[in-house]
C-alpha cells in the first residue's frame, strides 16, 4: 500500500458494530474478491471485497475473515486468514502479509492460513446454528457474473444444507452507510488530496491542453501524495463533452472559450473522494458561462440546504427538482408553458439535468445505503446538480461530499474553490 497505515480502531470498531447486529451462535464469513484474468496470462489490478476491507483493512487477495463471537474457545472469535506465503511465488509477485503485520493492520490476533482452513471451518460451522454470507447487493450492481463471494454461497449450502443462512448484506446496507468519526478522518485525507489536485490543474489548465494531460496531471499529484490512486475513472470532458455524465475517452483538445468539467477523486485507505468542478480554460467564464455555472451552484448550495436527517432521497430530489425549475426558468432555458404542460413522469427540468443529485460515499464511490428510508446522522452524500444544454454545447456540474449530523450536514470539500470568483482568481494568480 502506497498510504499510511491507519489506525487498526477503525476496523475493530466496525467489527464490533456487525457482531453486535449477528443473531446468537451464528458465524459470519466473508471471501475476497477474485483476481479476474485479463489478457494472454495477465491479471485485472486486484481490488479488495469491500465488505471484507471494512472489516479488516486487509487488501491481500485471497483473504478471508471469519467471525464467530459465541465460539466457545476464544481465540477463534475473530480469524484472519491469509495465503501462506511463498518465497518462491514471493519472487515473481512480491512480498505477502506475515502474521504480525497482519495483526497490526487489522486488530485480529488469530491468523490461520488459507490452505488450512477447511478442517478449522468445519469444527466451527458445526457448533453454529446460523451462518451468515457476503453478497454484493449494492442497489447499482449491474454485472451478472457469479464471483468468488456467491460461488462460496452455493459451495457452504452444498456442504452445510441444514442450517439456516443470512445475507450479511442486509446489515453492511446499514452499517456502512453510517460512517465513524474514524471512518470520516481517512475519508478526509482522501479529501485533502484531492484539494491540492484541483489547485495543481488550477495552474496547468489552458487552451491548447489535452484532456489527457489534465488526467496525467491528477495522476502524477495523487501518487505523490500517497493516495492508493483515482477512486474511480477520471472523467475531463471540454466543451460539450461535458455533457456526457461518464465520458471517459479524455482524448480531446480543450479550446479557448470553452470550460472543462472535471469529475475525480483520490482513494486513500480505501476511501474515495469524488469532486467535480468546471472551469473555464482560459481563465475567464463568459457572461453565459457565469450565469449557467451560478444557476447550478445555486442549486448546490440550495441541496446542501435541505440534505438533513429526516428527509429521503426521493423527496429530497424532488424538491431540487422543485427549485431547478425555478432556476431554468430564470436562465431562459424553460417557458413557463412547458412547465406548465409538463409529464408528471418526465418533468420538464429533466432535459438540462437528467441524474440523481446525491449518492452515498466511503469505501465505494457509489456506497452501500438506503435511497428510499429517511437520510440518518453519520452519513456520507455527495451533492452533485448539472445542467447540460445541448442546444450551447455546454455542461456544467459541481460536486462536494458532506458528512450528516444530527444538526444539518458537514462540507468536507469546504476549502475547496466553488465560486466563480475564486476560480477566475487562483487561475489568474498562478499563471501571473
Amino acid at each position: 500500500m502506497k498510504y499510511l497505515p491507519l489506525d487498526p480502531n477503525l476496523f475493530i470498531i466496525n467489527r464490533k458494530r456487525f457482531i453486535k447486529a449477528m443473531l446468537p451462535n451464528s458465524i459470519a464469513i466473508f471471501v475476497s474478491n477474485d483476481e479476474w484474468p485479463m489478457n494472454g496470462d495477465a491479471l485485472h489490478k486486484f481490488k479488495q471485497n469491500s465488505n471484507l476491507y471494512w472489516l479488516s483493512g486487509i487488501t491481500q487477495e485471497d483473504s478471508m475473515v471469519v467471525l464467530f463471537p459465541d465460539c466457545p474457545d476464544p481465540k477463534y472469535r475473530e480469524v484472519l486468514v491469509l495465503v501462506r506465503p511463498n518465497e518462491l511465488k514471493e519472487k515473481w509477485d512480491g512480498k505477502r502479509l506475515r502474521k504480525q503485520e497482519a495483526t497490526a493492520i487489522s486488530g485480529i490476533a488469530t491468523i490461520v492460513w488459507l490452505d488450512s482452513i477447511d478442517a478449522f471451518l468445519q469444527t466451527w460451522v458445526h457448533l453454529a446454528d446460523n451462518v451468515y454470507l457476503d453478497t454484493n447487493e449494492n442497489d447499482r450492481k449491474a454485472s451478472l457474473i457469479r464471483s468468488r463471494d456467491y460461488r462460496f454461497v452455493d459451495e457452504m449450502k452444498e456442504r452445510y444444507p441444514l442450517h439456516v443462512y443470512h445475507r450479511t448484506a442486509k446489515i453492511m446496507k446499514s452499517l456502512r452507510a453510517i460512517k465513524t468519526k474514524e471512518e470520516v478522518a481517512v475519508l478526509q485525507q482522501a479529501i485533502n488530496i484531492t484539494d491540492n489536485t484541483f489547485r495543481r490543474l488550477l495552474g496547468f489548465i489552458k487552451p491548447g491542453v489535452f484532456e489527457y494531460e489534465i488526467e496525467a496531471e491528477i495522476f502524477h499529484s495523487f501518487y505523490s501524495q500517497r493516495a492508493t490512486g483515482p477512486a474511480y475513472g477520471s472523467i475531463i470532458a471540454s466543451g460539450d463533452r461535458a455533457r456526457i455524465l461518464h465520458y471517459v475517452s479524455n482524448n480531446q483538445e480543450c479550446k479557448d472559450g470553452e470550460m472543462v468539467l472535471m469529475d475525480f477523486g483520490a482513494e486513500y485507505g480505501g476511501y474515495c473522494a469524488d469532486l467535480t468542478r468546471t472551469v473555464p480554460v482560459n481563465g475567464k467564464f463568459t457572461r453565459r458561462q457565469k450565469t449557467v455555472y451560478n444557476a447550478c451552484l445555486h442549486l448546490h448550495n440550495y441541496a446542501k440546504s435541505i440534505l438533513k436527517p429526516g428527509i429521503s432521497i426521493v423527496d429530497y430530489t424532488e424538491k431540487v427538482g422543485e427549485e431547478a425549475t425555478q432556476q431554468f426558468l430564470k436562465i431562459g432555458l424553460l417557458r413557463k408553458t412547458e412547465v406548465k404542460n409538463e409529464d408528471p413522469e418526465n418533468r420538464a427540468y429533466r432535459k438540462y439535468l437528467y441524474h440523481g443529485i446525491s449518492h452515498h460515499l466511503g469505501i465505494d464511490v457509489h456506497d452501500l445505503g438506503t435511497r428510499t428510508a429517511p437520510i440518518q446522522a453519520g452519513m456520507v452524500f455527495t451533492i452533485e446538480p448539472g445542467i447540460y444544454i445541448e442546444e450551447e454545447q455546454m455542461g456544467v456540474r459541481i460536486e462536494n461530499n458532506f458528512w450528516i449530523t444530527k444538526n444539518g450536514n458537514i462540507d468536507l470539500m469546504k476549502n475547496i474553490p466553488i465560486t466563480v470568483e475564486e476560480i477566475e482568481g487562483l487561475m489568474k494568480k498562478i499563471s501571473e
